[in-house]
């Protein structure tokens, strides 16, 4: 669709071409001619691109789709380009993010799973082959302009401190703008951020009106403005991934109201809603059939009474949020079409980087660190009602009930994590077009896949796929174009043999057909045991007359079904899937799983200016003793402020001072929190304060009592009453010298946190009684899977 004006654009950097001809003594002489320097352009014609990803949105959520969520803007811009109903994700946020923006399937770039539970596998590693030059990388050296806001979730985590390497986050790969956060989730008021490769605070607060999807919405739009002002002969490549609509589910208030009311039905009969409405627009066919409720999934009707407003107001929210996702995508789209540039921009507006989330128990939850600490048998029905109108605001963290995520992904069977059914991976998409694409409003039913994304880019700009990106031979990109489906709602697909796999959950697709099966159930905990992957049961479906696999046919034609298993097993032989690996405890642990580590031993040294680092950068203080050391210089006057803190107000701890004397605090799940007071004012001048943890013992979770010293003299006991054992928070992470985020202790201000003497360093020491072992297993792998 465009033209290369004669330039090789095969190996990159496109190698400099140096002048041949006469060389001149004297620049003054009539024979000196040199060509004017021509900066780096893609082909001519080459479009704009803008690459919306929407995080846990299921096929049914949408109104574009059918869902019961107004998203005004995806409508508009489906009525004005495509939408396809066959398009596909790999069940997973991370992976389905590293294979769309390289081409390649997530195993053939290392990200099989979640990068908190990597393993040295080449399928499960999280490292990106050099040999996979990803998008953003081969059209910046073509000469585009790049942009990546919002959620990185592809950095290997020992590779996630303020020290790098870089390689793998956004600026390292192609982007020359980043601006969001790096990990599966974060908090939508108070978000940890990123600008390139430097931590930054929000520009505002929750009280005057911050939200993290406004705010990387006026990042994005004034990238773009500037972008178009000074480069305005130079297209843009965008990749816009807010952390909407992931859990924490986070919205204003009135955005909520929208929907009060409108969600009393429950689950079982917005499911028949949503199928009747997808069917009047045209968005599935008229012969699917609706999937039916597994035993797994509680039905409406059987949930507590006095859980169920709880329950509507957890839709509403997330109804709400989408909504309002939806609204400040609008306003990016606006600012395109403000630009004159809305016709010449080539627009993917992805609907869910999977099916909608089961993460958050049969129930939902206040706070989903809660579940993530094993303890959910805190939210009683009452525990929540008390909070009902916290819920969705700043003082919550709050997720949805897994009857809803199934609702959310009508007409489908399972929801996010399920690889082998279509709830998991088919995600509503939309393309739009004008100068590229004729179409207007109409249906695409190819199959496709979201590695199918980088190839077309680089068709409709001319680009060649690279054979070789800074010195190393590229392997093929395993995506296809879906650029012949632009203007052919009847052109065969091209994309015919795709496997899924995730978590053990397996499935393969040919040429209209679908063998499956499933592994393991998103929330099912404890003491669940996996059969042998051997022993799992497969489904077939015939997709030419079954759209939504509704009727398995493996009893009828299993010769059918072993030619389908025959094929995953070859496609994942060929993609590094294989060995499958469904470990849990083994892939928590770095040391058996074989990825580095970024902190060992059992000592850890800070100093100021150290802020935000996540817990994957800190030693681990849980279900053990441990010891905090600060050798401070404090003033003449009061005494105030942080020393150093791990989370915050939704849990973590605390030792800082307050009026002159040193204070522990350990916030318990936003819950309770226990707090030491040293008895007397520390003295001016130099000083070792300290804290000791002594870990009661006898499993995890449990207490201890906690010690004040001022230079090995104490001055305070207290006690902890009980301590969270898996994470404090996904987003929050360790400072020194004052909080950011939200603060631990409710008598501390974060604004006023800072240390008002100086901190020369602080020590962390923790003890040899670790009690991690006695961890049950799967609960320790659903806290990092539900991260993503």
């Amino acid at each position: 669709m465009s033209d290369n004006g004669g330039i090789q654009r095969a190996i990159l950097p496109i190698p400099d071409r140096p002048h041949v001809g006469l060389v001149t003594y004297d620049a003054k002489d009539p024979a000196t001619k040199y060509p004017p320097i021509e900066p780096l352009r893609p082909p001519k014609g080459a479009p704009n691109v803008l690459v919306v990803l929407i995080d846990d949105v299921g096929f049914g959520a949408s109104s574009a789709f059918g869902g019961p969520c107004d998203t005004p803007n995806f409508e508009r811009l489906a009525n004005g380009g495509l939408r396809y109903n066959r398009f596909h994700t790999t069940a997973l946020c991370a992976p389905t993010r590293a294979a769309m923006l390289t081409g390649r399937n997530h195993h053939s770039v290392g990200m099989g799973g979640i990068t908190e539970i990597a393993t040295s596998a080449p399928g499960n590693n999280s490292l990106r082959p050099n040999t996979k030059a990803p998008l953003a990388q081969t059209l910046v050296l073509n000469g585009y302009s790049t942009a990546q806001f919002g959620k990185c979730h592809e950095v290997p985590v020992w590779q996630t401190s303020p020290m790098g390497p870089f390689d793998m986050w956004p600026t390292g790969s192609g982007f020359e703008y980043f601006y969001g956060f790096i990990g599966g989730e974060d908090n939508q008021w108070y978000p940890a951020l990123h600008e390139g490769t430097t931590a930054v605070e929000p520009p505002k607060t929750p009280e005057e009106g911050y939200h993290l999807t406004e705010d990387l919405a006026d990042h994005a739009i004034t990238w773009v403005r500037s972008q178009k002002a000074l480069m305005p002969d130079k297209p843009f490549f965008m990749y816009f991934a807010p952390g909407a609509t992931h859990a924490p589910h986070h919205v204003p208030k009135d955005w909520i109201d929208r929907y009060e009311g409108k969600f009393a039905h429950g689950w079982d009969r917005q499911r028949e809603r949503t199928f009747a409405r997808q069917k009047e627009l045209g968005v599935i066919p008229a012969d699917a059939d609706l999937t039916r409720r597994h035993a797994e999934i509680p039905a409406w009707d059987d949930m507590p009474e006095e859980l169920k407003p709880i329950l509507e107001r957890e839709m509403e929210i997330y109804a709400g949020f989408l909504s309002h996702t939806d609204h400040h995508v609008g306003r990016l789209l606006d600012a395109i079409e403000q630009l004159g540039v809305m016709d010449d921009t080539l627009i993917y507006v992805i609907i869910g980087d999977n099916g909608a989330s089961a993460e958050g128990t049969h129930n939902g939850t206040f706070n989903e660190m809660i579940n993530f600490n094993a303890m959910a048998a805190l939210e009683t029905p009452t525990f929540m009602a008390e909070r009902l109108d916290k819920f969705g605001g700043p003082e919550s963290y709050n997720h949805y009930a897994v009857g809803w995520a199934w609702a959310m992904d009508t007409p489908f069977q399972w929801t996010k994590q399920v690889a082998s059914h279509w709830g998991g991976t088919r995600n509503g998409t939309i393309v739009h077009w004008p100068k590229g694409i004729e179409a207007k409003g109409e249906l695409r039913s190819q199959f496709c896949h979201v590695i199918d994304v980088a190839p077309t880019v680089l068709e409709a700009a001319g680009i060649p796929e690279p054979t070789m990106v800074n010195g190393v031979t590229q392997s093929p990109i395993e995506g296809t174009s879906m650029l012949y489906s632009f203007d052919s709602a009847s052109a065969p697909e091209r994309h015919d043999l795709q496997y899924f796999e995730m978590f053990g959950n397996r499935g393969v697709y040919f040429q209209g057909w679908s063998a499956v099966t499933k592994h393991r159930t998103p929330w099912v905990l404890g003491a669940a045991k996996l059969a042998a992957l051997d022993d799992d049961v497969w489904e077939l479906y015939d997709g030419s007359k079954d759209y939504s696999q509704a009727h398995d046919l493996s009893k009828e034609l299993p010769d059918k079904l072993h030619e389908l298993q025959r094929l995953w097993l070859i496609e994942a032989t060929k993609y590094n899937v294989i060995p499958i690996d469904d470990r849990t405890a083994e892939r928590a642990n770095a040391d058996i799983a074989g990825r580095p580590k970024l902190i060992s031993g059992d000592t850890q040294v800070f100093y100021p200016g150290m802020v935000g680092l996540s817990e994957n950068s800190v030693l681990s203080i849980k279900n053990k003793s441990f010891s905090l050391t600060a050798e401070v210089l404090a003033p003449d006057g009061p005494l105030n402020g942080t020393i150093i803190a791990q989370g915050g107000a939704i849990g973590g701890w605390s030792f800082y001072t307050s009026d002159g004397r040193a204070k522990f605090a350990y916030n318990l799940l936003g819950i309770q929190t226990f707090t030491t007071e040293a008895s007397q004012p520390l003295p001016s001048g130099k000083h070792q304060v300290r804290v000791e943890f002594a870990y009661d013992g006898g499993g995890f979770a449990k207490g201890g009592a906690v010690s004040l010293y001022y230079d090995g003299e104490k001055v305070g006991e207290g006690r902890v009453g009980a301590t969270q054992p898996f994470i404090f928070s996904a987003d929050e992470g360790l400072d020194i010298a004052r909080e950011t985020g939200t603060a631990v202790a409710a008598e501390c201000d974060v604004e006023g946190s800072a240390f008002t003497g100086q901190i020369n360093w602080v020590e962390l020491k923790v003890g040899d009684d670790d009690h991690s072992h006695l961890l049950d297993p799967e609960e320790h792998i659903h806290v990092l899977m539900a991260r993503q």
